[in-house]
């Protein structure tokens, strides 16, 4: 093996040219096919194995219920029921004749079943409370529904008032109406919208939470080739509503949430600030190679061989892995940040033996038979290590496996091909002075006279972060890596605040609604479920009670919902006749102490004194929706019995299917955002249910499979490096030497996690395998020098290319952590921590295991026992 890395970097000195211009060609070439062929899969669904059975479990739900897969939630908030009904109504219809952006768009409450027997699912008592006080507007009803316009806004206001003027109204009765009014009509006379909410007039009921928030449930055209696949139909949805005023400023607010706009946010923080962070870590990278060679010729060599060497692993990517993937795309970062330390190993050698011999064509050797055997082993530990990631259940990462283990070599024939071949026409000039750090040579000395007690306190350290690593622990919830100032993300939060809207439901298909009805009745007296729905929740109780009420209600409301004759509108002059009349009435209110009245009568003042130019933003804040409410209220006078077959047939579908399966949502009692409550819902659940789904049972299954794949990936990495190590060194005290330090880092970083608060996470778990990887390449470096007989490590040029590696891959990983990405800057903290961890143990405690240089030790270096054996 060792005669062939010194022929083919002689060979690559005497044919520099034709190298060069074959790997910048090939680079050329492979970057146009790259650039052509490169597509992405941004569907995160196809990370992990479809063979699992928690997923199988998931796909016989969505297939169940395609209905409700990849679907983009639309939710709209106002600050009344009324407006959030003509709102969500309005925006849904203009969704769904966007053919090209959206599949499907439907509205939960849409259906005339809701609007006419909505009300049955009140209690009885609400109900009777509702027809009384029905029944008690009824001249205000009768009023409106004979003049649904500004002027019978007024004149049903002025009947109240003479009532009170009458002495049939006490006025405390009509002083929230007044009230309402008063601030709508000031509100039109400054020129904003802020309409009255004639159903909370009507039935004198405060309006629940669900009432002023609605939903619209679309299934985007998803673009999966598009980093953010729903971007077009979220984009698509705001403008909608901006055409149509749904906006903050009219007191409608409509976001945007879902799994679809959630993984379209997390595309969207990822890019943020991105080109910033690579631009500083290109930078700092150029900076740290330029004060490790001192040379321009060795650092455009370097890059130069970097940049070649990306090209070929991403053309390799494109050409036999396939479409990247979310984290398959993060191999550039991997290769930056680890490849570059092959080169500057390779480039700090060669000063090195420059400066022992000035003599381009001799140093050159030297640097092929010095460096060459320990670059080899540390490039094929280095591959190995990522070939781990390959048979493991996590598809992600087995692809980025697969190409960051060929980028490995990849990076490895360059370093011993081109980067010779670019330094034989750059001709950097000869060295002055000795490579290395002279001045660590009382270290050097220090660690070896006193290595017990540094090995003493290592293994002290050691046991405490023994101690500490059962506590490290695993956050399971992907939305804890999310940013949560995107919109999707706090919009998903708000709604988890509240357990009758929150989407961590667990999901259960019934082999029939008996069996669904039989089961949920079970589940709902678990302590850790709040409810548990099913077709049948939809089947209102008391029915016979309540519609007996509302009958009662439509004797009488009857004649006064549906006038002979609905008068033609107003002429602004008959407006400001009306408007004239109640205003003088409500001053007459007002002297028997109404201050709601004397308001309203100051409010109507103004309006005459404005004249007809207020009277449109008038009209649009207290009489744009009394048609669209009387019609509610004609339709839920006439509610009838409900049965499970008279449900709307889209209602029903959305909970038995065409054979007759039946799904249960069960809900979570507490706080969903908290890790705990999951996981005990989930346990609690799946206890009686085994195959139950949804995002609780998920989330944590995919956390089982992602640490099984790392757990899985770590042991054969360190399987497949130790056999490695043992046939290239052949002794397994020399084994563990390379591997003990690594271990020491690993256990550090486990417990500074512990310690720091900084639980893995599906992001930052990478860190331990790559960690592996940078660390057995820095400690091969050591442990081949020392067996050469060479002593003095840390003042040695080898020492100086270790850490100016380490601060190059450092720099590459720490672009991370200033990610807006939470999760990505998680990942790039923790890579930072483990990459300062090796280095630490690799200059301090490698050098005290390895203790003095054995003067017998024959100088049957590591690169001799490689050259054996090729």
């Amino acid at each position: 093996m060792l005669a062939l890395i010194v022929g083919l970097v002689e060979f690559s000195r005497r044919n520099a040219a034709l190298v060069t211009a074959l790997a910048l060609l090939l680079a050329l070439f492979g970057g146009y096919y790259a650039a052509k062929h490169f597509s992405i899969d941004t569907d995160v669904d196809k990370l992990i194995s479809p063979d699992l059975p928690w997923r199988k479990q998931q796909k016989a739900l969505d297939q169940a219920f395609p209905q409700n897969d990849d679907l983009l939630l639309v939710v709209v908030d106002a600050k009344t029921p009324d407006q959030a009904a003509d709102g969500t109504a309005a925006l849904a219809d203009k969704l769904a004749a966007e053919k090209a952006l959206f599949k499907s768009v439907r509205r939960p409450d849409e259906s005339d079943f809701f609007r006419k027997n909505g009300i049955l699912f009140l209690s009885k008592e609400e109900v009777q409370s509702f027809a009384d006080q029905m029944v008690a507007a009824q001249p205000l009803i009768g009023t409106l529904a004979a003049d649904p316009t500004l002027r019978g806004v007024f004149n049903a206001l002025d009947l109240l008032a003479q009532g009170v003027i009458q002495g049939s109204i006490e006025p405390k009765k009509i002083d929230s109406a007044l009230t309402t009014v008063a601030q709508a009509t000031n509100a039109a006379l400054a020129g904003k919208h802020d309409p009255v909410s004639w159903q909370t007039m009507m039935t004198g009921r405060k309006p629940k939470a669900l009432e002023l928030r609605r939903f619209i449930l679309t299934q985007p055209v998803l673009d999966y080739k598009d980093v953010q696949p729903g971007k077009r139909a979220e984009d698509a949805v705001h403008e909608a509503a901006r055409q149509l005023g749904l906006t903050p400023e009219n007191g409608i607010t409509v976001r945007v949430t879902g799994s679809v706009a959630i993984s379209d946010a997390e595309f969207s923080t990822l890019a943020h600030g991105a080109g910033f962070s690579t631009g500083l870590s290109v930078g700092l990278l150029c900076l740290w190679v330029t004060l490790a060679l001192r040379s321009l010729r060795l650092l455009i060599a370097i890059l130069t061989t970097l940049i070649v060497g990306l090209v070929a692993c991403g053309t390799f990517a494109v050409a036999v892995v396939g479409p990247f993937n979310p984290i398959s795309i993060a191999f550039a970062v991997l290769f930056v940040g680890i490849a570059v330390d092959f080169g500057i190993q390779f480039s700090v050698r060669y000063r090195d033996e420059r400066f022992r011999v000035d003599d381009f064509v001799q140093a050159l050797r030297s640097t092929a038979s010095g460096i060459g055997g320990p670059l080899g082993v540390a490039a094929l530990a280095t591959s190995v290590g990522f070939f781990s990631f390959v048979p493991t259940n996590y598809t992600g990462v087995s692809d980025l496996g697969k190409i960051a283990g060929v980028g490995m070599l990849l990076a490895l024939a360059l370093n011993l091909t081109l980067l010779p071949a670019l330094l034989t026409i750059l001709r950097p000039k000869g060295e002055r002075r000795r490579v290395g750090f002279a001045r660590a040579a009382p270290l050097d000395r220090f660690l070896v006279v006193h290595r017990r007690s540094v090995l003493a306190f290592t293994a002290v350290v050691a046991l405490g972060c023994l101690a500490l690593v059962p506590q490290v622990n695993f956050d399971f919830n992907p939305l804890h890596l999310e940013n949560p100032h995107e919109e999707a993300v706090s919009t998903l939060f708000d709604l988890m605040s509240d357990p009758t809207t929150t989407p961590y439901t667990i999901k259960v298909l019934a082999p029939s609604v008996p069996k669904a009805a039989e089961l949920a009745a079970r589940l709902e007296k678990l302590p850790e479920v709040s409810r548990a729905m099913t077709a049948e929740s939809y089947v209102p109780t008391d029915q016979q009670d309540k519609i007996a009420i509302l009958q009662d209600a439509a004797q009488l409301l009857g004649p006064t919902l549906t006038p002979a004759e609905v008068k033609p509108p107003p002429t602004p002059e008959e407006a400001l006749a009306a408007i004239a009349t109640c205003a003088a009435d409500m001053k007459k209110v007002a002297a028997h102490g109404s201050q709601p009245a004397a308001a309203l009568a100051q409010a109507l003042n103004d309006v005459l004194a404005r004249g007809t130019a207020v009277l449109p933003a008038l009209a649009a804040n207290v009489a744009s929706d009394i048609e669209n409410r009387l019609d509610d209220l004609r339709l839920s006078l006439q509610a009838q019995p409900v049965t499970l077959d008279s449900l709307p047939a889209a209602l029903k579908r959305d909970w038995i299917t065409p054979d007759g399966r039946a799904r249960i949502e069960v809900f979570p009692k507490g706080d969903a955002r908290n890790n705990d409550v999951l996981r005990r819902f989930a346990a609690a659940v799946r206890k009686i249910v085994p195959d139950a789904t949804g995002s609780p049972v998920t989330i944590q299954e995919s956390a089982y499979t992602v640490t099984q794949a790392f757990t899985l990936a770590g042991f054969l990495a360190l399987a497949a490096i130790s056999v490695l190590l043992a046939v290239v060194l052949r002794r397994l005290w020399e084994v563990l030497l390379v591997l003990i330090p690594l271990m020491m880092a690993g256990l550090l970083t486990l417990a500074t996690s512990v310690l720091g608060n900084m639980p893995l996470n599906f992001a930052n778990i990478i860190a331990l395998p790559l960690l592996l990887g940078v660390g057995v390449a820095f400690d091969i470096y050591f442990v081949m020098r020392w067996r050469a007989g060479q002593g003095d490590l840390l003042e040695s040029s080898t020492a100086r290319a270790i850490l100016f590696s380490a601060l190059t891959t450092g720099t590459a990983f720490g672009s991370l952590a200033l990610s807006s990405h939470p999760g990505t800057a998680e990942m790039g903290k923790l890579l930072m921590l483990s990459l300062f961890y090796t280095l630490v143990c690799t200059f301090f405690v490698l050098p005290a295991l390895l203790g003095p240089v054995e003067q017998e030790q024959p100088a049957a270096t590591v690169n001799s026992a490689v050259g054996r054996r090729s």
